[in-house]
């Protein structure tokens, strides 16, 4: 009974504010950027971009804030965990603040773009959706992104396979429709969504440090022994001429304009 209870237990309520802080070097190190054509679509009618002010939340170590930053869009980077903005790497245009999706401190109507990458399922999402209305302008708008592991691709699948043999022990809850509660807010309108495919090339040790930087990836013990044998052998039989692999992804980009009473 306790454990069907906790595959349903949304993930707001496991402690997010801390559960990577064990994982923040291995999560710099490691995590996958994502495909420029991603950051276009979200940056695309927004104007003089250098005088756009974008509030990245759930930033954890600044992968995504750079991104954004490079574009010299002004960035707002808000993480709760100190351990994972300790690690990030400073960047000119990025301005680090503690806080929470629910509670980010920030004026009413203060930013031209709110963003989460690989973040809104940690959040609740009635809260979220409120501040995030309260925070944005007028003609402001909403970027929820995630990178999603492409299965279709036969070293991704068997990859997944062996990082989810520790899935058993710390009860990861299978995925849903992230987006629902954007679809069925009263504040937010117009939503669209777009699909991209990327990929990230590691060596051996990279990719066992994009395993160990997933949450349910144990760090010691029988199953991480053997995820990490498995990962070695995985690596020999794919690893191409250059001594790389690659993991395939599909980028999912949702994009929702803010309503203003």
């Amino acid at each position: 009974m306790s454990q069907t209870n906790s595959k349903l237990t949304p993930l707001y309520m496991k402690n997010p504010l801390t559960h990577f802080s064990e994982r923040a070097d291995y999560y710099a190190k490691y995590r996958p950027s994502y495909p420029e054509v991603a950051i276009d679509a979200i940056l695309e009618g927004l104007s003089k971009l250098s005088q756009v002010v974008a509030v990245d939340i759930g930033a954890g170590t600044g992968i995504s804030s750079r991104l954004l930053g490079e574009r010299g869009v002004r960035v707002i980077a808000i993480e709760p965990n100190i351990d994972m903005r300790e690690v990030s790497e400073p960047s000119p245009g990025i301005e680090w603040r503690d806080g929470t999706a629910e509670s980010t401190n920030l004026p009413d109507a203060s930013v031209d773009l709110v963003t989460c990458f690989q973040a809104f399922h940690w959040f609740n999402p009635e809260p979220s959706l409120l501040e995030f209305q309260r925070i944005l302008k007028p003609s402001g708008k909403l970027a929820l992104l995630w990178n999603l592991q492409d299965r279709r691709d036969n070293f991704t699948a068997e990859y997944c396979r062996l990082a989810s043999l520790g899935v058993k022990k710390t009860g990861k809850q299978k995925r849903r429709k992230y987006t629902e509660p954007v679809e069925a807010s009263p504040y937010f309108h117009n939503s669209r969504k777009y699909i991209f495919v990327y990929q990230q090339e590691l060596d051996l040790t990279g990719l066992i440090g994009r395993a160990m930087s997933s949450r349910y990836v144990p760090r010691d013990g029988l199953v991480h022994e053997q995820i990490m044998s498995g990962l070695e052998d995985l690596f020999q039989r794919y690893c191409n001429e250059c001594g790389l692999v690659s993991l395939v992804y599909r980028t999912i980009v949702y994009l929702a304009e803010v309503i203003k009473n």
